[in-house]
């Protein structure tokens, strides 16, 4: 796709303040609140990861933490992973998905 700088404003300005932050320990509210700095440099390298097929290696990294959903809290069995992976990566994925629909 092409990747607009407006698509990447909106997505950045709507970004859920209550869910968590990837390992790199920005806080979703910082990238939304340097949205308009942000929007030169991440459509560029959201399209040059496009073009060449290439994803930065820090975005494909994940820590899968157990989260727990109802019972017995001792038994390991009741427990979820969640991949927390980088909110840039998170816009990305959007962007794209939101070309394939």
């Amino acid at each position: 796709p092409i990747i607009q700088e407006e698509m990447v404003s909106d997505l950045l300005h709507h970004l859920d303040m209550h869910k968590s932050m990837g390992q790199d320990g920005i806080h979703r509210r910082v990238l939304k609140e340097l949205a308009e700095v942000l929007i030169k440099p991440l459509p560029m390298i959201y399209q040059q990861s496009w073009l060449s097929r290439e994803v930065p290696v820090d975005w494909r990294l994940a820590n899968a933490m157990p989260i727990y959903k109802k019972g017995q809290k001792e038994d390991p069995e009741i427990y979820r992973p969640v991949n927390l992976t980088l909110v840039p990566g998170k816009v990305m994925e959007q962007i794209i998905l939101s070309d394939m629909i």
